[in-house]
């Protein structure tokens, strides 16, 4: 296994937290894993109800953060400083049109770590998992993009949330 994934933060309220994560990260797996054994793969229904799951809370976080579409209120309903502590988060950059947050670890994939996925596993199921901040970046008007992921073996995930060309 190539990836590697090790957290800094070792306080017992975020590694509780990060377990809930795993655990919800276990959940996908198994659920992806039990559906392949029945002849149905994840590609065919995962990324599509992740996105809905990701647009559904996108539409709570626009109404939390106000009602508008800047990725300001984004940062300060879901990048919480708790949240930025479990994922050794460093934002980057904050502006209405673009959120630029650099993740250092993430506890999906040392949960699909723990399982013994091999590294295309990890590499599919975060893609799926990542649809859920694609639907939220839609549904602040914005795209996602990730030019480097963990799951894909790099040091980080670049994780950039960009306001769609009106």
């Amino acid at each position: 296994m190539s990836i590697k994934n090790e957290p800094r933060i070792k306080n017992p309220l975020i590694v509780a937290i990060r377990n809930q994560l795993e655990h919800r990260a276990l959940w996908m797996y198994l659920l992806c894993d039990e559906a392949k054994k029945k002849g149905l793969e994840a590609t065919e229904y995962a990324p599509e109800a992740i996105r809905r799951c990701g647009l559904y809370q996108g539409g709570l976080l626009r109404k939390k953060a106000g009602g508008g579409e800047s990725l300001k209120g984004l940062k300060k309903t879901l990048f919480t400083k708790p949240a930025q502590w479990v994922f050794e988060m460093d934002v980057k950059r904050c502006t209405d049109d673009n959120l630029d947050i650099d993740f250092h670890y993430c506890p999906l994939v040392k949960a699909w770590q723990k399982q013994g996925c091999t590294d295309e596993e990890i590499r599919l199921l975060c893609d799926h998992a990542m649809c859920g901040d694609r639907g939220i970046a839609e549904s602040f008007g914005c795209h996602l993009d990730l030019p480097k992921t963990i799951a894909r073996g790099d040091d980080i995930c670049q994780i950039r949330f960009v306001r769609d060309e009106k």
